[in-house]
């Protein structure tokens, strides 16, 4: 018998993977939370960044180095924050349900199919919770890290200020399928939330500390 090729070898071994990720998926349903914690989390992280940089150009910064750090600050704080505020939900929430079917089985659960399928869940819900606000907001930030090539502050300001709102209007949009509903008027919705942020930001005390 032929010896199977390593590319074929490798697939058939991922589609397996991949078929016992599924039967995880059909056990703890962690696909819906995932989608939820994707679009809430992004949301998050889009908007704390629009906010971050409302800030940053109402206190007079003007010097794009101060803002990415400033930034990549925030995007890393919130993205440590979901994932471990996920995890440690998750874990006991999971921990909770497998401690009641072992009261009610009378069996230890330890190592079960169930057990693994809960640890799954646990793990990709917690990445999908960290990773999905740090890199929203790390792409409002992006006119800032191309700030050699933009070559001017005001513009870097304006165009992250522009992907914010679209990016905003595109999880409105999201969800707005998920939910059969207008995308259009869910994706207004999340953009009036960011042009609110906005304007709260402006109407705070101090006002812009070196005009534009």
């Amino acid at each position: 018998m032929a010896a199977m090729n390593p590319l074929d070898s490798a697939r058939e071994q991922l589609a397996r993977q991949m078929e016992v990720v599924r039967d995880y998926e059909r056990i703890t349903g962690f696909w819906e939370i995932a989608r939820r914690a994707l679009a809430n989390n992004s949301f998050d992280g889009v908007l704390t960044m629009i906010g971050i940089l409302t800030g940053n150009y109402l206190a007079g910064i003007r010097d794009s180095a101060t803002v990415v750090r400033i930034g990549l600050a925030a995007s890393i704080s919130i993205g440590i924050s979901g994932l471990c505020g996920a995890y440690l939900a998750e874990s006991a929430e999971r921990n909770r349900e497998l401690a009641q079917l072992e009261r009610v089985s009378l069996t230890d659960l330890d190592g079960t199919k169930l057990s693994r399928a809960a640890h799954v869940a646990v793990a990709i819900v917690s990445v999908v919770d960290g990773l999905s606000p740090l890199l929203s907001s790390l792409f409002v930030l992006l006119p800032f890290l191309l700030a050699p090539v933009i070559d001017n502050i005001l513009v870097s300001y304006a165009l992250a200020l522009a992907i914010g709102l679209v990016s905003l209007f595109g999880l409105g949009a999201f969800l707005g399928h998920i939910s059969e509903r207008s995308l259009l008027g869910y994706g207004l919705r999340t953009v009036v939330a960011g042009i609110v942020a906005v304007a709260i930001n402006f109407l705070l005390p101090g006002g812009p500390a070196n005009g534009p």
